[in-house]
């Protein structure tokens, strides 16, 4: 048990380091965009997006704001990454659980404050998660491939999601969704109080909370359930876990029903916000989606780790806002955001790298003490040999 913990608190510190490297050489490769694009204000603009998302206490807000949706599209890529899946649907399942949320939101006034919200998050779940079953069941009763699935499954959301926008909540003057009502708004926890810059709030709310409290129940059921023990098992080897008696079309089916679901709360929490957006109607897919994926990588799937890393990306975000004060324009903001979620892929790379590293000196002492086992048996066998042909 000792051994397996050690090896876990190992591999732990090894995630950790090739994501802080990832991160790293990101920035430094953004620095040098920077230098190329305004040699002057490069310093400063760095330093602005280094520190920007600390700038004063409203700033601070918005990073949390920012990553409640990250967060949950990171968990869900990350919930299906451990049972062996690549949800790069998440995009479609947070635009069509974000629907869900607004319409009840919309809709259903007559409900009371908190059990409305309530009902909203839950309705966008559920909504979510019929939307990762799809790809769910083609990939465990077809054998199709849930990429391919995903993929066309975010051009149905999307165009889905703008043709119920059109139909049952549209704001003509605003090409948006309209405003959920108050009572379906998540509650402020106090952050209005806290996060404010010159008497204004950020719009940091209860949904950040929401999300770290997800994230530490998708941690549980991974690793401290029997399903999340099948899932992975599902994850690491289908045909074996077949033979072991695992209901592998129901897991892997499970699988993207969580992923789904989740993707979908993640929409809800960023338009049921009160920030006073809506969702646009526009031919784009929601990049939360896509932004999860990096969010997970970086956090190496863990679900705890990517709260963590989807905070980072959020921190990103606003301190690119605040480059822009020094003339850089947005395009330069995204090019260097994207250059650091490139190097995110390269997480597990850096990861088996610091492995081989760290283990060399380990491999070549075992090497050695192999070695001269070895030899001590020969001589042995030799000094053997030597008293029976003396006998004799």
């Amino acid at each position: 048990m000792k051994t397996n913990g050690n090896l876990l608190e190992r591999q732990g510190f090894r995630n950790a380091m090739a994501s802080i490297m990832a991160i790293l050489i990101g920035m430094l490769v953004g620095l040098v965009i920077l230098f190329i694009s305004n040699p002057s204000n490069a310093l400063p603009g760095f330093r602005a997006i280094a520190t920007g998302g600390v700038k004063n206490p409203k700033n601070m807000g918005q990073v949390l704001y920012y990553a409640t949706p990250i967060i949950m599209t990171g968990l869900s890529v990350g919930f299906a990454k451990k049972t062996g899946l690549f949800n790069i649907g998440a995009s479609g399942q947070y635009v069509m659980g974000a629907f869900a949320a607004v319409y009840v939101g919309v809709k259903f006034t007559g409900l009371p404050a908190g059990i409305h919200c309530l009902v909203a998050i839950l309705t966008a779940a559920l909504v979510g998660a019929l939307w990762g079953s799809v790809p769910g069941l083609l990939k465990a009763y077809c054998n199709i491939n849930e990429v391919i699935a995903c993929i066309m499954m975010n051009y149905i959301g999307m165009s889905t999601a703008n043709l119920l926008v059109r139909k049952f909540v549209f704001d003509r003057a605003k090409n948006m969704s309209l405003q959920p009502a108050a009572t379906a708004v998540l509650p402020k926890l106090g952050f209005d109080k806290i996060f404010v810059d010159g008497g204004a709030p950020s719009s940091a709310n209860a949904g950040f909370v929401i999300a770290a409290i997800l994230g530490v129940v998708v941690w549980v059921i991974l690793e401290k359930t029997k399903l999340g023990f099948e899932l992975k098992a599902c994850g690491y080897n289908r045909d074996a876990a077949k033979y072991a008696g695992i209901n592998d079309k129901k897991n892997i089916l499970l699988a993207m029903v969580f992923a789904g679901g989740l993707s979908g709360i993640g929409g809800a929490l960023y338009y049921l916000s009160g920030a006073g957006s809506g969702i646009p109607v526009l031919d784009v897919l929601a990049a939360e989606g896509f932004n999860g994926i990096p969010v997970a990588l970086l956090g190496m799937s863990n679900p705890i780790a990517i709260i963590f890393t989807g905070t980072f990306m959020a921190y990103l975000t606003q301190g690119g806002l605040s480059m822009q004060s020094y003339g850089f324009p947005t395009q330069i903001v995204d090019i260097m955001s994207a250059v650091i979620i490139y190097f995110a892929a390269f997480a597990l790379f850096f990861s088996q790298l610091i492995g081989k590293i760290k283990l060399a000196p380990k491999a070549a002492a075992q090497e050695k003490v192999e070695t001269d086992h070895q030899e001590l048996q020969d001589q042995t066998q030799q000094a053997e040999d030597g008293k029976g042909g003396e006998g004799q």
